[in-house]
């Protein structure tokens, strides 16, 4: 029986159908080849869309270590001037100049710091007490004469509007704020203005060939205006700040010392620092009398009529023309998404923009034809 089972199982074996061996995928069109030339294209055309959404996504999602970034850049603008200036004066090697202005900025920081910890560290404390009492003051004298005013209402105000100022005073006496913030525009302004080519280069090696002179142009410009743009910044918080200091400790006004600096401080952001300088002058000086607070006015007149009409346009001449009404939007967007660092980077970021454009529109115009 064992003998006759053995070929009938080898038979049932035989006849049973064999699996078929595998195939290598290797040569096979898989899911995603796309055989039509024109859904390729679109395929490739949506992807590029697609990362620019993701791009966007993702410089709003970096916005702010992007700001400063940017932050360093503009620092850095400010080094290199002042290491361009001084070389029209000493012939020594870059290294030797960007030290140099170091060295000096790092000395007025420890001046005003060892200044600010005497002298208007305690007018500093004063100030948001003397503004909120003329504030009340100049509503209890609209009241009197007949305007309807709600107390409460213009005390919750000043109380709103002096947190800012106790910030900045406070800032101004020592607790300084974004500590980090600053380091770290520092450090990098440092490391762009010691070797701007190295990332110049760096850049432009990511770029295509033929985009790499226009690329070179176009940031040498950049550099050019930026370096403009500070520089008459500073010029103007000089003068501002140093030419209120002045006025005002001659009449005598209390917390002369602090109201220089803070308008020095303020003259760095445009359309929006004079203004609430000028406003702290006035109330500070109201509180000591009407002919204080009148002569405040003059001082505050004076000094932006000399910044305005004669270092303004004086710097506006070689570098970016800007609009005011553009900037002062800039500011206000800028300032609602990022405060006081995007207040103080509207400027130069709408200046790069501009340079931009302009440099992309002289691209494009059609070369006229020799003959």
């Amino acid at each position: 029986m064992a003998d006759q089972a053995a070929p009938q199982a080898s038979a049932k074996r035989a006849r049973r159908p064999r699996k078929a061996a595998p195939v290598l995928l290797e040569n096979q069109s898989g899911p995603t080849d796309f055989s039509d030339p024109l859904l390729r294209k679109e395929i490739k055309r949506a992807a590029v869309w697609i990362g620019m959404v993701v791009l966007v996504g993702l410089a709003i999602y970096l916005a702010e270590p992007l700001l400063v970034i940017f932050g360093g850049m503009v620092f850095a603008a400010m080094i290199d001037g002042g290491a361009r200036l001084l070389g029209r004066v000493l012939p020594v090697p870059r290294a030797i100049r960007v030290t140099l202005v170091l060295l000096l900025a790092v000395a007025f920081f420890v001046w005003v710091s060892m200044f600010a910890g005497s002298q208007i560290a305690d007018q500093a404390a004063a100030l948001p007490a003397t503004v909120e009492a003329q504030v009340m003051r100049g509503a209890q004298w609209l009241q009197s004469n007949g305007v309807r005013i709600d107390a409460k209402a213009v005390e919750g105000l000043a109380e709103k509007a002096l947190g800012g100022v106790s910030q900045l005073t406070s800032a101004v006496g020592g607790v300084l704020g974004g500590l980090t913030t600053a380091f770290l525009v520092m450090v990098l302004g440092i490391y762009f203005a010691a070797e701007p080519q190295l990332y110049r280069r760096g850049v432009a090696w990511m770029l295509p060939q033929g985009e790499r002179e226009h690329f070179a142009g176009t940031t040498a410009e950049m550099g050019r205006t930026l370096r403009m743009l500070m520089f008459g910044r500073l010029i103007g918080m000089t003068v501002e700040g140093f030419g209120t200091w002045l006025m005002l400790a001659i009449y005598g006004v209390p917390m002369a010392s602090l109201l220089g600096l803070l308008t020095g401080l303020l003259a760095f952001l445009p359309n929006i620092g004079a203004p609430i300088s000028g406003l702290l002058m006035v109330l500070v000086g109201f509180s000591g009398g009407v002919d204080m607070g009148i002569y405040c006015v003059i001082v505050y007149v004076v000094v932006q009529t000399v910044d305005g009409n004669i270092i303004v346009p004086m710097i506006a001449k070689k570098t970016a023309d800007l609009a005011p009404a553009l900037v002062l939007g800039a500011q206000l967007i800028m300032g609602a998404l990022f405060g006081i660092i995007g207040l103080m980077l509207a400027d130069p970021m709408v200046a790069m923009i501009k340079v931009a454009l302009e440099r992309q529109s002289q691209r494009n115009q059609p070369t006229p034809a020799t003959d």
